[in-house]
């Protein structure tokens, strides 16, 4: 695998869309985000990105519920 560039790897995560940011929050607290930031998400293991998409999946629903609850 090869190592990306510098300007790919200055990430701001303020620009990236709520989704994005939100993937590389979890990449980060699963310890993956340096294995991002050097080889990109294809160098993930389908375990690995399973991971992230299960985590993902938990938080949105988490926030939705946050989110009618407090419409009550």
């Amino acid at each position: 695998m090869s190592t990306r560039n510098n300007e790919q790897e200055k990430i701001n995560l303020s620009d990236l869309k709520p989704d994005e940011r939100l993937k590389y929050e979890i990449a980060t607290e699963l310890g993956l985000l340096d294995k991002v930031m050097n080889y990109g998400w294809k160098s993930l293991s389908a375990k690995e990105t399973g991971r992230i998409g299960g985590l993902m999946t938990r938080r949105k629903k988490q926030m939705q519920m946050e989110g009618i609850n407090k419409q009550l």
